[in-house]
């Protein structure tokens, strides 16, 4: 899809649409009018353009399958006219299911799938490749549902670093998460690759990938920056940080940003995360304290996608929502069987049955 296509394609969107498409992406969108939207999206995307198209495919996507109202022409011509204030007899009754006439999925129909897969060849998705192509030239952000496959990158840059000799480092905001990390890299690369240090564990500390808590890393650079050069920051190539969202934790954030000011400009960096609310704001302004640029790739569509069920404390369980997926923007849409079991809990547990 070239520039003027995707033009075209955005012009004809709701505006809705393109402000869900803005998030992350552009700062205050909701002041600029459709016009100027449209053109914003198009500079925003100029380094990211397949991230744009997938996105926008998906909100259409979504879009199309999300249920109308009947008769919105009549009810549109209705409330044109002006109608007395209707009375408790005549007031219609509401319900959670107005608007849907399909039967609401199967328990069954809902298990469905569920499972391990058939084994089937690996091949990375777009936007996986995208970010390693990146990762030559800038840094890179990558923010992509959970069970995506942000490990995938991870790895792949690990293993291009090692072979240019240089050291990397990977990050997790806990010892437990580091602990499965080594374990899980220690496998991948060998015992005598993979290091760890952390608050209570220090092994192979030498090795060319180490990996450790995000304070760690960043009372390594502080050593740095007081004259205390350790040689695993000599021949740093690459810092890999996974949940970078806790840049906005209000109590651990800094530790987060002191880091990345401090990180040796001669070492890229790759942010991995699924729920960062604002990438495009971190990479500018990575962009704007490093001297390397940095890179958002954005990813919407979840490779896994969530289903949601009730379990019942007599055991018994139901779907959640009426449909198989999880309606998002309608969490009205509760499955009548899961309604039918939170009123009969709260029989039992109310206060009539603690007296």
């Amino acid at each position: 899809m070239n520039t003027h296509e995707l033009e075209q394609l955005l012009m004809q969107q709701p505006v809705s649409l393109l402000h869900r498409l803005a998030r992350g992406r552009i700062s205050r969108h909701f002041r600029s009018g459709k016009r100027k939207l449209v053109d914003l999206l198009l500079q925003a995307s100029a380094e990211n353009r397949p991230g744009l198209e997938s996105d926008l495919q998906t909100l259409i996507e979504e879009r199309a399958h999300r249920p109308q109202p009947a008769h919105i022409e009549k009810t549109r011509s209705a409330q044109a006219r002006p109608r007395p204030a209707p009375t408790a007899a005549s007031r219609p009754h509401k319900t959670d299911d107005h608007s849907h006439h399909e039967p609401p999925v199967s328990l069954h129909e809902w298990l469905s799938g569920i499972g391990v897969p058939p084994p089937q060849p690996f091949i990375p998705d777009a936007w996986q490749v995208d970010a390693l192509a990146k990762l030559a030239e800038t840094d890179v952000v990558v923010s992509v549902p959970t069970g995506s496959g942000k490990t995938y990158v991870a790895i792949e840059a690990t293993k291009r670093a090692i072979q240019e000799n240089r050291t990397v480092i990977y990050t997790s905001p806990l010892k437990a998460l580091s602990n499965t990390k080594f374990t899980e890299f220690s496998r991948v690369f060998g015992p005598g690759q993979v290091g760890i240090l952390t608050g209570d564990r220090r092994e192979h500390s030498q090795a060319p990938l180490l990996i450790m808590t995000t304070e760690i890393l960043r009372n390594l650079l502080y050593d740095a920056a007081g004259g205390e050069i350790d040689v695993r920051l000599d021949t740093l190539g690459l810092v890999i940080m996974d949940e970078s969202q806790y840049l906005a934790d209000p109590e651990r954030g800094v530790v987060w940003e002191e880091t990345l000011i401090f990180c040796p400009s001669q070492a890229r960096l790759l942010l991995l995360s699924a729920s960062i609310g604002n990438p495009q704001d971190i990479a500018d302004w990575l962009t704007a304290i490093r001297p390397t640029p940095c890179s958002l790739i954005r990813h919407t569509k979840r490779s896994v996608p969530l289903r949601a069920g009730y379990l019942h404390p007599n055991e018994k369980l139901t779907p959640l929502f009426r449909t198989a997926g999880i309606p998002y923007g309608q969490p009205h849409l509760l499955h009548p069987e899961a309604k039918r079991l939170f009123m009969e809990y709260e029989e039992e547990t109310g206060p009539s049955r603690s007296r």
